[in-house]
């Protein structure tokens, strides 16, 4: 049975409220087709948790299980390796995404109450708090919320690297120093989610339709920004992860797109849902998890919010691997 996780009165509609946001379709059947060393023929993709808000910015845990950010509720939850669900962190604000640095250190990007879809009963323009990023442990501590100083907007995806930095995306890309200095990254790049290689060389970002790469400087700052793939099923991406073997899975409208570290498309897993986050986790790291926009019901309808409410529900699959998600980092 496949936990539902409600949100209850969030999802009231506020005065004033935003209009004309599309409802998830239903789910769809897929046949996974095997990717050589990727995965087998006919792989079973099975949901093992829905709820009414979000299970974003997916990273895994030691123990097999994986994290996930609640924005709408200020959480970050946990799924464990027997898909029980439950809160880690109830201190975040406003949660979108999660990293794990040096220590085990966990880092979120806060949005705050930036929150588009009239979940939190205060709309953007009377939005006071600033967007950051925090580290939850050992407590919660805001470590940067300007570049130089003008506010980070609404901030997206995170990826911390061995050195005690990390690199986030907004409106732009951007690189926290350990020292918590934050410069600007790339140029020209409509950035959604973003990954580093195996040895941290290489930054990856997606942009539209494509995946641009980024050398990384010993500074943490990056040169040569090119075109290393292009989506070829289609769609725009957003979450990103890296296998063992340094292939890049990139979630977009028809499924987890997959590419060797040579930016070669070796195919694509369809999802029942729209993908928009995903990591490796469960034994051995061979199990890969999908967090997909929609839900159903309890009486199996697709579920709907009122007029001028984003639907935030989402559904996490799993997809039993031939690839095992790399193991130096949470995701």
């Amino acid at each position: 049975m496949i936990g539902i996780a409600s949100v209850g009165t969030l999802l009231a509609q506020p005065k004033g409220g935003p209009k004309g946001f599309a409802q998830p379709g239903p789910p769809v059947e897929v046949t996974v087709k095997a990717i050589p060393g990727v995965v087998a023929d006919g792989a079973k993709v099975t949901p093992v948790w829905q709820g009414e808000a979000t299970a974003d910015g997916m990273a895994a845990t030691p123990d097999g299980g994986i994290m996930s950010a609640q924005e709408q509720t200020n959480r970050i939850n946990k799924l464990d390796k027997n898909n029980k669900f439950s809160t880690l962190f109830d201190t975040p604000h406003g949660p979108g995404a999660i990293a794990v640095g040096p220590k085990n250190h966990i880092l979120t990007v806060e949005r705050t109450c930036t929150d588009p879809g009239g979940h939190l009963g205060v709309q953007p323009a009377d939005c006071k708090e600033a967007t950051d990023v925090a580290e939850l442990t050992p407590t919660r501590k805001v470590l940067v919320d300007n570049v130089d100083g003008k506010g980070l907007g609404r901030v997206n995806d995170i990826i911390a690297d061995k050195k005690g930095g990390a690199y986030f995306t907004s409106g732009s890309v951007f690189y926290m120093r350990p020292d918590h200095k934050v410069i600007t990254i790339g140029q020209n790049i409509r950035p959604n989610g973003i990954q580093l290689s195996r040895d941290e060389k290489t930054l990856y970002v997606t942009n539209g339709g494509t995946i641009v790469a980024l050398d990384i400087q010993p500074d943490g700052s990056t040169m040569n920004q090119r075109d290393f793939a292009k989506l070829e099923a289609g769609g725009a991406g957003d979450g990103m992860a890296i296998d063992s073997m340094g292939r890049l899975y990139v979630t977009s409208g028809p499924g987890v797109q997959i590419f060797d570290p040579q930016g070669k498309y070796l195919g694509v897993i369809p999802m029942p849902r729209n993908p928009i986050t995903l990591t490796f986790s469960g034994k051995d790291k061979k199990t890969l998890y999908v967090g997909c926009m929609g839900m159903l019901t309890p009486e199996g309808k697709n579920f709907t919010t009122a007029p001028g409410v984003r639907n935030v529900a989402m559904t996490i699959y799993t997809v039993p691997m031939i690839a095992q998600g790399f193991k130096g980092r949470a995701k």
